[in-house]
């Protein structure tokens, strides 16, 4: 019913008053002018009355366009979330923010589409906590074609009220691994088997003995189903080509939430998409390996840029924004540290090679350190294969990082080998000519100056005219000998 309210007072602020004042305007304009005759105040009248007629046509046919919308608002509402890509706390956050807009609006329900590979159990426990405290029916759809939900990912869509699957996806393989991704000790293990285990049991106890025990099989052996199989002993509730599909089979579907059984009206509902922010969406790309790694490249090249050259603030402010960012994602993903202590073997070498030149030795050297570190640090065996860094993107980036260093090197040396063309130094080896006799005093034109010379120890006189070579600069006095 809200735009029929705004209709209406949308009359009676603005519209209706206006009319009223045009007709007072009208009308002592009319009673100030003597000559209107009677016939003409008849026609006023008239006219008066067919335009109040003709606003009240325009008042009914708006009242008449906002009807089915307001009939609209009373269907009932579905908030849709897409989770695409590993289970990180941007994707919780992204979750979390979902089921408050749900709550504040008066959804029907929420649908979380899920299509993951799995991730940080830390994360996976909180967004499973969110999902059973939610006073909204939270449906978790895998899709599309193809997807699944995988380790994490299987947990959370059992944990809500109601799983759906798209044909052709699969969950399962939902054994814990630890944080940097490696198989976990004999104890550690048996504690989160277990602890997870009792999770699952009391997410499918009401779906039935088969449904539980696969779920624990999924935990115990990683095994995995498609979404036939999940539906055949229970695990989930409906395979849906479509979230409208999925819409029309959950109509009249019962689930129990905080606030008790509660009955889904589904069919006809409006689907209100809730898309991932600009700030989310930047969070889970810094867990993208591949952008960590390139994130800590040009970090750390722009900082020795800024330390190499001090004063310029945009290399040391590009270098320090890029390992900040990095450094999130180092922080949420499974990374082996100690590939650590090869990217900074790498990166010393580089320096060194610049500093006390090896003939690019150090730089070839750097290279491969930095090609090792980058895999160690993202490409463990244990690491999920979704985790890793693309190895032409680090074999790539390793190599155009060294002819970076490389290049700088050469311009090093070439700079050293370089003569010297200023200050007293620049003066060694240069030609003039006597304009006096130097015995062994005189004077030595070279260029368009004027110097006073001496010869050099032991050297015969030199007469007027001659060609004269610079020895070196005493002080203020050139001390030359006869050019060969």
């Amino acid at each position: 019913m809200k735009p029929l309210c705004t209709l209406c007072s949308l009359w009676l602020i603005f519209i209706k008053p206006l009319c009223t004042l045009w007709w007072i305007l009208k009308f002592s304009a009319c009673s100030a002018n003597s000559a209107v005759d009677i016939s003409k105040e008849a026609d006023i009248i008239r006219l008066m009355k067919h335009t109040r007629f003709f606003y009240l046509i325009l008042l009914f046919s708006l009242l008449l366009s906002a009807l089915p919308t307001a009939a609209q608002d009373d269907s009932p509402l579905v908030i849709l979330l897409t989770a695409d890509g590993p289970i990180t706390p941007a994707m919780r956050e992204y979750l979390a923010r979902g089921i408050k807009i749900a709550e504040n609006e008066g959804a029907e329900a929420l649908i979380l589409q899920l299509n993951t590979p799995g991730g940080s159990l830390t994360t996976m426990n909180e967004m499973v906590q969110d999902i059973r405290n939610s006073t909204v029916p939270i449906i978790v759809y895998v899709a599309p074609r193809g997807g699944w939900a995988a380790s994490a990912g299987a947990v959370i869509t059992v944990a809500a009220h109601a799983s759906v699957m798209a044909p052709e996806t699969t969950i399962g393989a939902a054994s814990p691994v630890g944080g940097q991704g490696e198989d976990l000790e004999t104890t550690m293990e048996s504690k989160e088997k277990n602890a997870l285990r009792a999770t699952m049991r009391s997410f499918t106890e009401r779906r039935g003995a088969e449904a539980m025990a696969l779920a624990e099989d999924m935990i115990e052996n990683a095994k995995a189903v498609y979404a036939d199989e999940a539906l055949e002993v229970g695990l989930i509730d409906f395979i849906a080509t479509d979230v409208n599909d999925l819409l029309a089979q959950m109509d009249g579907f019962t689930v129990t939430t905080n606030l008790g059984a509660v009955t889904l009206r589904t069919r006809g509902a409006r689907l209100e998409v809730t898309e991932i922010t600009f700030i989310e969406q930047l969070l889970l790309i810094l867990t993208d390996p591949n952008i960590v790694f390139l994130l800590i490249t040009i970090g750390v090249q722009a900082l020795l840029i800024e330390i190499s050259s001090p004063g310029g603030w945009v290399a040391g402010f590009i270098g320090v924004c890029c390992l900040a960012l990095a450094s999130y994602g180092l922080g949420v993903l499974p990374v082996n540290w100690f590939g650590i202590v090869f990217l900074i073997t790498a990166f010393v070498l580089f320096i060194l090679d610049i500093k006390a030149p090896a003939h690019g030795t150090l730089t070839a050297a750097g290279v491969g350190s930095l090609i090792v570190g980058a895999l160690v640090l993202f490409n463990s065996p244990s690491v999920p294969s979704f985790q890793h860094v693309s190895i032409p993107l680090v074999i790539g980036t390793s190599i155009g990082t060294g002819l970076v260093f490389f290049t700088i090197l050469m311009i090093a040396l070439r700079a050293q080998r370089s003569p010297v063309r200023t200050g007293q130094e620049s003066l060694t080896g240069k030609h003039g000519i006597a304009r006096s006799e130097i015995n062994p005093h005189g004077s030595v034109q070279m260029g368009g100056e004027l110097w006073s010379a001496e010869l050099v120890e032991g050297e015969a006189p030199i007469p007027q005219g001659s060609h004269v070579e610079v020895v070196r600069l005493d002080g203020l006095r050139l001390v030359v000998k006869k050019k060969q």
